[in-house]
């Protein structure tokens, strides 16, 4: 049985050489599922979500030194995976061959072909309004909704003012409320 996670104590062990190890497998025990689903709802391929939470723990062991805990590890581990996005999603722009008019139809394409989204019309419509949205507000509207993060948590993931979260949350809400009335 794997023991429960007590991130005070995986802070101790990873403060030391010889139970580093240990304590970044408890993180990547803890933190795998929910990363996986916040970095997937903003790149829709099962493979690029994968490989960028691969990228994240990779890129979190490689500095896990530089972590001064002033903030909990989870939004540390956010920051990293938001920023693997943003990264990822600003090279497949670059990439890409897609009609300046419709940025978002290779990724509604995706979408539409990917068995996880294919079984709930609700849920791809849903994925369709959120691939409207500018890739801040889609963020904080995923760590809202999906992850029921604090607007507090996230403030430290985005380095923004709660009240600029608040913000962004409520134009999102808007623009996905008008998108699926004009879908109906």
């Amino acid at each position: 049985m794997t023991p429960s996670y007590n991130e005070k104590e995986v802070l101790l062990l990873l403060q030391h050489e010889d139970t580093q190890k240990e304590a970044f497998s408890r993180i990547v025990a803890q933190y795998s599922e929910q990363l996986y689903w916040q970095i997937r709802r903003m790149v829709l391929s099962h493979e690029d979500a994968n490989d960028l939470l691969q990228n994240t723990f990779i890129k979190a062991w490689t500095n896990i030194d530089y972590f001064r805990a002033e903030s909990k590890l989870s939004t540390w581990l956010y920051r990293i995976a938001l920023n693997e996005c943003l990264t990822f999603l600003n090279k497949q722009r670059a990439t890409s061959m897609m009609s300046i008019d419709e940025p978002e139809a290779e990724a509604v394409s995706k979408l539409e072909g990917d068995p996880y989204f294919s079984g709930d019309d609700a849920q791809v419509l849903l994925q369709k309004a959120l691939l409207t949205l500018p890739e801040k507000q889609r963020m904080v509207f995923n760590l809202k909704y999906f992850q029921e993060m604090k607007y507090e948590d996230m403030s430290d993931v985005f380095g923004t003012s709660v009240g600029a979260l608040k913000a962004s949350y409520h134009h999102a809400v808007k623009k996905i409320e008008s998108f699926l009335k004009d879908s109906f």
